[in-house]
């Protein structure tokens, strides 16, 4: 049935996000997460990837995580000459996460885990109400 293949590409796609939210959370945790000597690199943002996955038992497309990388953007220097990781001109080399842009990610994914979660439902409701109409 074909609402059934609809509810298993939306579970894909809650999946994919739930996935994506965890490494949202983990950048904002580590936002002020610095190197502990001037050549020790802070933390570095994390980014998510996605592919098609062609589910060929049940002949439909799901989304998975494709990869976790990276994001090579330069890192912000902080002028801190007291703290540890400082160069020799006092500057400390910052994680290059932004919050504004971790929590603009996070009301992304949370708006595509709520429409996938919305087509779940929907689909449930037709199969129940096609279930009632054939038991009449």
């Amino acid at each position: 049935m074909d609402l059934l293949k609809t509810m298993l590409i939306s579970a894909s796609g809650m999946d994919a996000q739930g996935q994506r939210m965890r490494v949202i959370s983990e950048n904002l945790a580590n936002k002020d997460s610095m190197g502990k000597t001037p050549d020790e690199d802070p933390y570095r943002r994390k980014i998510i990837s996605f592919k098609n996955v062609l589910d060929r038992e049940e002949k439909i497309t799901k989304v998975k995580v494709s990869r976790i990388g990276e994001d090579k953007t330069d890192f912000d220097l902080k002028f801190n000459p007291s703290h540890p990781a400082a160069n020799a001109d006092g500057y400390v080399k910052m994680p290059n996460v932004n919050s504004l842009v971790e929590i603009m990610d996070m009301k992304e994914t949370q708006r595509s885990y709520q429409a996938n979660l919305g087509v779940i439902e929907a689909s449930k409701k037709m199969i129940m109400r096609t279930l009632d109409i054939l038991h009449q």
